[in-house]
């Protein structure tokens, strides 16, 4: 097709039809923003280069094709992670904006929970496609073994063990969403104000703190685990606060979590885990590099 044919248009208008989903489908796989952005990218590469009259469902084979590119990525991102500084974490997103697409159902929120993604990288690449299509998207098995050229019967077992290996590992009941904001809120109060003993208040006695700086930033390089440890930590860390940083709380990945400025931009951002009245675990992202995509989307609104 000749630059500027109206074919060549109309084909970027009908995949930006399906961006959003895609870009969805492809978080959930691959845990990472950045990620994500390149394999929709290259599957719009791939589909303005096909002859799209054999495309019956422009859909589905953006689906497919996604979720191959994803599996190709997982692969070498697995082999990177081996060799990651520190505890490895999900990259970030504000969900206020819609950017991972409808997320009423707390199915759908959980789906993209920051704790929902770490248990993810435990599957195979596989089992992650698998769970995620089902799961997230509702994907009929026959469904998903077309996506994958596999059996319907392969899908199913391979389905059946994600859900077993997902479900060992799931985090302790949740506390309601309007607890968990509270908890949240008070956690961001503390933090601004220094005040250890609104934090111990706030946390479980067996929290969990996780950092990820990725050899980037200087943090922790192991889980900081028990409530006394955490408050030492925050304790040495308070004059931060007082030298001029902030703490806001925002929804992050479909959930009360918090975002640090400081000298002029964003420094981290904070998730949380919360079981009945207390925090159960804190994710802090201190990598510049998967910072980058929350600072763009505080950039757009």
């Amino acid at each position: 097709m000749e630059q500027g044919d109206p074919r060549t248009a109309a084909g970027a208008d009908e995949f930006e039809a399906h961006r959003s989903r895609l870009f969805g489908l492809a978080y959930r796989m691959l845990g990472s923003a950045h990620e994500a952005e390149d394999a929709v990218q290259d599957a719009y590469l791939r589909f303005s280069g096909a002859d799209r009259a054999g495309i019956a469902h422009p859909a589905a084979w953006l689906a497919k094709t996604v979720t191959r590119l994803c599996l190709t990525r997982l692969t070498s991102a697995r082999a990177r992670r081996e060799t990651y500084v520190g505890p490895w974490l999900p990259e970030p997103v504000l969900t206020s904006d819609g950017t991972l697409g409808p997320l009423e159902s707390a199915e759908q929120r959980e789906a993209v929970s920051l704790a929902m993604l770490v248990l993810l990288e435990r599957l195979t690449p596989q089992e992650r496609a698998v769970y995620v299509l089902r799961e997230a998207f509702a994907y009929p098995h026959r469904e998903t073994a077309e996506v994958l050229d596999l059996t319907e019967a392969h899908c199913r077992q391979l389905h059946r063990r994600a859900v077993q290996r997902v479900t060992s590992a799931r985090p302790r009941f949740e506390a309601v969403p309007a607890r968990r904001a509270e908890l949240v809120a008070s956690f961001v109060r503390a933090a601004r104000d220094g005040d250890l003993g609104a934090l111990e208040k706030a946390l479980a006695a067996d929290v969990e703190w996780w950092s990820d700086g990725g050899g980037r930033v200087k943090t922790a390089l192991r889980p900081i685990l028990g409530r006394d440890k955490v408050l030492r930590f925050l304790d040495a860390g308070s004059r931060t606060f007082a030298a001029g940083f902030s703490c806001t709380a925002v929804e992050l990945n479909a959930a009360p979590g918090a975002l640090v400025h400081g000298g002029g931009g964003l420094v981290a951002t904070l998730g949380f885990e919360s079981s009945g009245e207390e925090i159960t675990a804190v994710q802090v992202m201190m990598n510049p590099d998967k910072l980058n995509f929350v600072g763009r989307q505080l950039g757009r609104m």
